[in-house]
């Protein structure tokens, strides 16, 4: 099974908002794209929330993400993966999230884009973690619950 890694951090020192996944799937890897997979909601989902218009350009998504302040990471570095399901996802090595989080110290919140990074999230950072963390829906297609839901479960991000 082949070994797959991760990207490096999309962050600046005015993040705010750090939103994580678990590791990209194969057409994010193809492309060197976060969140690339044509029906993947993540970018739809954010452009709808901060009332910008849905562009598919990739440095404009990315200059996005820096105008409103939010960073993107995935926890898992690298792991071996048949497909694109977090199901199948072994032997994982984790990046290391307190240093990221000490190095840009304006992170208010972490967001977890789906369960696997969520539960993976837990297992890496100590007891006494002190920035708020909250699971969201994966915006993957695997993940088939309406964009509508989605959409209202991600409004949160507003909150910071």
């Amino acid at each position: 099974m082949n070994r797959i890694s991760s990207f490096p951090p999309i962050i600046s020192k005015d993040s705010k908002i750090l939103i994580l996944g678990s590791v990209p799937g194969i057409k994010s890897l193809e492309m060197q794209e976060y969140y690339a997979h044509p029906q993947n909601k993540f970018w739809k989902i954010l452009f709808e929330l901060f009332q910008e218009e849905f562009t598919t350009n990739y440095s404009e998504k990315l200059n996005f993400l820096e105008r409103n302040h939010i960073a993107v990471w995935d926890v898992i570095d690298s792991c071996e993966r048949k497909g694109s399901l977090d199901t199948e996802i072994k032997s994982e090595n984790h990046h290391n999230i307190l240093q990221l989080l000490e190095d840009f110290p304006n992170i208010k919140v972490i967001y977890c884009n789906g369960q696997k990074c969520f539960k993976t999230l837990g297992k890496i950072l100590p007891q006494d973690f002190e920035i708020p963390i909250f699971v969201l829906p994966s915006t993957s297609p695997a993940y088939t619950i309406p964009y509508e839901k989605k959409l209202e479960d991600w409004s949160i991000l507003k909150n910071y």
